[in-house]
């Protein structure tokens, strides 16, 4: 049997990124277009697919999903899955467990971690500093004002953590808080 696709990277084969909440993901600036986002990531080391989504929600407005993969890691899931909006640029940033970049807030590695170890240095976080906690339906907790949507996903016979970075802000006048549908699944 492969095990290939299970497989988890260290954090020494990943890109090292940095969150700023409602504004950046590594080289992901909320807001900005598909034809930014692609040279970026390109930079990092990253190929990308586009697909059209259709139109978001009742706005009529045009959405798409950006995969990034490393040309090494072709045949596997992607690392990095980006939503784009038109007239709003990129509202979300979902990135993989397995593959994706070690993104780290506040001094907490959040990708491809054992998600009960996360959710302790989560728990913490809080206490320390006086901050709300979350938790998902799944009982994965997070800082609130990260403000961020964690889980786990499957890694062979472990799991390891994944994370959703959104600032869909304003989209045709009405504020939305909440992430495109198709991203709340992360299989």
């Amino acid at each position: 049997m492969n095990t290939d696709h299970w497989a988890v990277l260290e954090d020494s084969e990943r890109n090292q990124w940095g969150y700023v909440p409602h504004q950046a993901v590594g080289p992901l600036v909320f807001g900005m277009d598909r034809d930014a986002a692609v040279p970026a990531m390109a930079e990092q080391g990253f190929t990308a697919e586009h697909h059209d989504m259709g139109t978001w929600h009742m706005t009529g407005r045009t959405q798409w999903r950006v995969e990034f993969r490393k040309p090494s890691q072709w045949r596997s899931r992607p690392a990095v899955k980006c939503y784009f909006v038109e007239g709003a640029g990129l509202t979300c940033v979902l990135v993989d467990g397995l593959t994706g970049p070690q993104v780290t807030h506040e001094g907490i590695r959040l990708i491809g971690r054992v998600p009960s170890e996360l959710s302790r240095e989560m728990e913490v976080y809080a206490i320390e500093h006086d901050e709300g906690l979350r938790c998902s339906p799944e009982g994965d907790l997070s800082v609130y004002d990260f403000e961020i949507e964690r889980g786990a996903q499957r890694a062979g016979d472990a799991v390891v953590s994944w994370a959703l970075f959104f600032d869909t802000g304003e989209i045709a006048g009405t504020s939305w808080d909440i992430a495109p549908a198709e991203v709340w699944y992360h299989g």
